[in-house]
């Protein structure tokens, strides 16, 4: 033990060589003042004893570091990141975080300490510090015991999977490859003929020439004059001449060249490296040799097939559902054959958790089909009169919409329009696209893997709008969520015909900003018009045409402007408040009344009068009507307070409860 200079501590430090002289604190562990790491010898600590300890590496750690992995700059060193307190800080090596002293770059690298000096001296070809640990192979039993091996990391070199090979593993937690380890810091690839490969950080966050995927961690050969990088794994001579894969029939045979290409698989370019099949004719990345023949795809309720040329007449529409632009019939792509839907190969791919691969193409797909049973045809193939699960009478088809214009679907609760069917017993509608609707339903936006399933005749809050509703719904049977069918349709991708609006409009998830309907800033997942500048969020688009209220007696219409040019009539008829003349409102022309669209929906605008609920039985044991009192009110049974609308009401033994208070 020595006594050495304080390296910024207030009290003189000593130098510790032997490993028994460390005095520990309670829990046994200590750590490094600068990386955080737990301290091994040599090291220093304090001399009073105050819990100060510094590696002597981190101790001798320069100011300044010029990387030979980084030669554009220096690497400073900082005692806390230079970022504001809410970003994160992460190391481009190991990617942990780096919460003090760290070494950072001005164009964005940051680096632990020890990781700066690990890579330097991997650098320097000075592996001395890795002589003394043995080669381990990183595999761990799973659950079923010995005949399974995972992977329990990867290589910070290489960022692949360590299973197939034996690496370092030091005490500061670094996993090697051996092989990357001793990589050479200069190479010449046929892949770049005008310059030698250096080995270096991918500090522009530059695509592979030859994979053209983008990693920011790891070391990668890069031409720093040409703005070139390739993976490590990628300049290595085992990369496969040729690859064979069940998905494409025939074996696919890696082609290096200078000029780019357009990938005949999904349309992307590429550049230098491509796989050719002769006997197709076709070329493709390197990622693109695997792709899946059929996948399942949360934004679509059936099986996608990739095909490579599709022909142009067999589609309606070529916008992809998912990002609504045009997909080229020239290049591969996915599709649906059973419906007019097609996908950029991208697209499908972009999440893995939004699709899984089907691996049996004589696997059948799920139950897609409506859960109905067709008693009677018309000569125009129509079903005129079904079953239907939901309900217990026999349905029968009608377009009379005049007849029932203050009715409403039991499906989705909006106002009966077009075709629809109606039970002659009782008062059930059902819209003819709601009588079609599959039984299970894929959504994009929907965290569980397992599909959603068509529910009736249930008390639910939609996870999507927030309403209240006993109209039909798609529920998880893993979550128990529900989704009400206004949602499912405002946010199923595709073109959407919007009432008050001559174009079409799309729903873009990514998109963000102000519904021209109610006003409301910054928000997403909205449904834009290609042609004008129109978004709506998903809530404002299913807004029910036409609504009865209290205050008149006949329906009240959404409308989308106010061109009454006298502001003292921007005033909502039912709250006595100013209206915003450029938001949308209910309107009776009749009567001249206006009114907010909340006014006029209330609380409840999706639970029908006369709809019968059973409630839990700590609750109420008998089936419970929803009524709307509108003359007399009387108090809730549970929270006390007056019951001014929607409530529900047990005929029975005079119980009463608000709509939302069994929730």
């Amino acid at each position: 033990m020595e006594e050495s200079n304080n390296y910024g501590h207030q009290h003189p430090l000593l130098l510790i060589l032997n490993q028994d002289q460390l005095i520990h604190n309670q829990s046994g562990v200590t750590h490094c003042s600068r990386c955080g790491e737990e301290v091994s010898v040599p090291c220093f600590c304090c001399a009073e004893h105050c819990g100060f300890y510094l590696h002597k590496v981190c101790a001798e750690a320069t100011l300044e570091l010029n990387h030979p992995f980084h030669l554009g700059h220096p690497l400073v060193l900082m005692e806390n990141p230079p970022y504001s307190s809410h970003l994160r800080c992460v190391c481009d090596f190991c990617d942990k975080t780096c919460k003090k002293f760290i070494y950072h770059c001005s164009c964005g690298l940051d680096f632990h300490i020890k990781c700066a000096l690990f890579t330097f001296n991997i650098a320097e070809n000075n592996l001395k510090e890795l002589d003394h640990f043995a080669l381990q192979l990183p595999l761990i039993s799973t659950e079923n015991g010995d005949e399974e091996l995972e992977d329990v990391s990867k290589c910070f070199g290489c960022w692949e999977p360590l299973a197939n090979y034996a690496h370092f593993s030091p005490d500061c937690r670094f996993n090697l490859h051996e092989k990357c380890a001793k990589l050479p810091f200069k190479l010449n690839h046929k892949c770049h003929h005008k310059h030698p490969l250096t080995l270096q950080f991918n500090s522009e966050r530059l695509s592979c020439k030859i994979c053209q995927v983008t990693r920011r961690r790891g070391f990668v050969y890069g031409c720093s004059p040409c703005k070139l990088v390739v993976h490590i794994e990628c300049v290595s001579e085992s990369l496969d001449l040729v690859v064979e894969d069940k998905r494409h029939e025939h074996p696919f045979t890696l082609l290096l060249r200078g000029s780019s290409f357009i990938c005949d698989a999904c349309g992307i370019e590429g550049s230098c490296a491509s796989y050719i099949c002769c006997t197709c004719n076709i070329m493709v990345h390197k990622k693109c040799t695997s792709l899946p023949r059929i996948i399942k795809s949360k934004w679509h309720d059936h099986r996608l097939f990739h095909k490579y040329f599709l022909r142009r007449e067999d589609f309606r529409v070529l916008d992809c559902i998912m990002c609504n632009c045009e997909v080229s019939t020239e290049y591969g792509s996915y599709y649906c054959s059973e419906c007019d839907v097609i996908f950029h190969v991208n697209c499908a791919m972009k999440n893995k958790n939004s699709y899984e691969i089907v691996e049996n193409e004589d696997e059948e797909s799920a139950d897609v089909s409506a859960i109905t049973k067709v008693l009677e045809w018309n000569d125009a193939g129509e079903a005129t009169v079904i079953e239907h699960i939901t309900h217990i009478h026999h349905l029968t088809l009608s377009d009379g919409v005049g007849e029932y214009d203050n009715k409403c679907c039991d499906g989705c609760l909006l106002p009966i329009s077009d075709s629809f069917y109606y039970c002659t017993q009782c008062d059930f509608f059902l819209h003819k696209v709601c009588v079609e609707l599959p039984k299970v339903k894929q959504v994009w936006y929907h965290p569980c893997q397992a599909s959603l399933v068509l529910t009736s005749n249930e008390l639910f809050r939609c996870v999507a709008c927030g309403y209240l509703s006993k109209a039909f719904a798609y529920k998880c049977e893993e979550c128990k969520i529900r989704t009400c069918l206004r949602c499912i349709i405002a946010l199923t991708p595709g073109a959407h015909t919007c009432v008050g609006h001559k174009h079409p409009v799309f729903l873009y998830i990514e998109c963000r900003g102000r519904c021209v309907a109610c006003g409301r800033n910054d928000i997403k997942e909205l449904l834009c018009c290609k042609d004008c500048d129109s978004s709506l969020c998903h809530k404002c688009f299913s807004l029910p045409i036409t609504f009865q209220h209290k205050s008149d007696e006949h329906l009240l219409s959404l409308t989308y402007h106010d061109d009454n040019s006298y502001s003292e009539s921007h005033f909502c008829d039912v709250c006595e408040e100013r209206r915003d003349p450029n938001l949308w409102f209910y309107h009776c022309a009749t009567c001249d009344t206006s009114a907010h669209v909340n006014c006029v929906l209330g609380k409840h605008p999706f639970l029908k009068p006369g709809n019968i609920i059973k409630l839990r039985k700590h609750i109420h044991e008998h089936p419970v009507t929803v009524v709307k009192k509108i003359y007399y009110h009387l108090n809730c049974g549970k929270c006390g307070k007056p019951c001014l609308d929607l409530a529900l009401e047990c005929s029975g033994c005079n119980f009463i409860v608000h709509a939302e208070c069994p929730q």
